[in-house]
């Protein structure tokens, strides 16, 4: 039990490492070199999907369900993920018509929370083909928000890099699920982003 107690210790001390990393990342001052001075570079786009509960959420998500899944999706997931938003941003810098945006992350949030909290194990190309799809609705969102004077190349490796760190906080959240209760917490916390979700849901098809 004690070596239970431990090793929780040490994943809750790794995610708090994260998260700190990452406020310290955003407090970092600009003239820093972190982009090139223009609206929209790596500091816009790092904080970007960090400043909306609905990207966060689904982002986190994907990292909760990777963990549940195991390998390989443990580490794919996390990787298909990013890799498609950037499409998904390159469509929307273009304005390529996609369906209604909104809905999209909003299904996204109330889906991935759904498979969360019925621990949906889920067969490697249809998780990968649910989380491939909510990317490109994530990225197209982050792609038209993009100012057009903006610096698109540091813009994308921001948030890029942003979502990368909550895929790993979610991974490190889901690796609770190896102790006791831990299932049922994760379980309750899946439910409690499919309730987030629904709620967006609401607000995107009756604003």
């Amino acid at each position: 039990m004690r070596c239970r107690h431990v090793e929780l210790r040490k994943w809750c001390c790794t995610g708090l490492a994260v998260v700190g990393g990452a406020i310290t990342f955003i407090a970092s001052p600009a003239e820093a070199h972190i982009g090139t001075g223009l609206p929209g570079g790596l500091l816009a786009g790092f904080e970007h999907p960090l400043s909306g509960l609905d990207h966060l959420l689904a982002m986190i998500s994907v990292g909760l369900w990777g963990a549940f899944l195991g390998r390989p999706l443990i580490y794919a997931l996390p990787v298909i993920f990013p890799v498609v938003m950037v499409v998904g941003a390159g469509a929307g810098m273009h304005e390529i018509p996609m369906p209604s945006v909104e809905i999209g992350i909003a299904l996204s949030v109330l889906v991935l929370g759904g498979c969360i909290a019925m621990s949906f194990n889920a067969p490697s190309w249809v998780a990968i083909s649910i989380v491939a799809t909510f990317a490109v609705f994530h990225g197209y969102a982050h792609g038209r928000e993009l100012p057009s004077a903006a610096d698109p190349v540091g813009f994308a490796t921001g948030f890029v890099f942003a979502t990368g760190l909550l895929h790993v906080a979610g991974i490190i959240v889901g690796r609770l699920r190896n102790h006791h209760k831990g299932t049922a917490t994760i379980r309750a916390l899946g439910v409690m982003i499919a309730g987030t979700g629904a709620w967006f849901l609401n607000r995107a098809i009756w604003p």
